[in-house]
């Protein structure tokens, strides 16, 4: 199996979990750029709000450890990009 056919890891499961996929009746986008590059992100239960302004999540691999990194929507909404780290 390529890359390619593999289901894109989901943010906030574990590397090693064999459901680590997308679950049917969720919506994700993915992460561009940063840390967390092509992760997905489960935002079915998030408000229009806050879809709007984005998240920081915990990443251990960005700048600071222990640290989260920004990302918010582009253009289109199936892909955030990455904005920066912070403490």
């Amino acid at each position: 199996m390529s890359d390619t056919d593999k289901d894109p890891h989901v943010y906030g499961t574990y590397p090693d979990d064999p459901d680590k996929g997308r679950k049917s009746g969720h919506e994700y986008v993915t992460l561009s750029g940063g840390p967390l590059d092509g992760f997905l992100l489960d935002v079915t239960g998030m408000a229009p709000e806050e879809r709007e302004e984005g998240v920081a999540l915990i990443s251990d691999n960005g700048r600071y450890e222990g640290g989260r990194s920004l990302y918010g929507p582009k253009e289109t909404p199936v892909e955030w990009e990455w904005e920066g780290d912070i403490p």
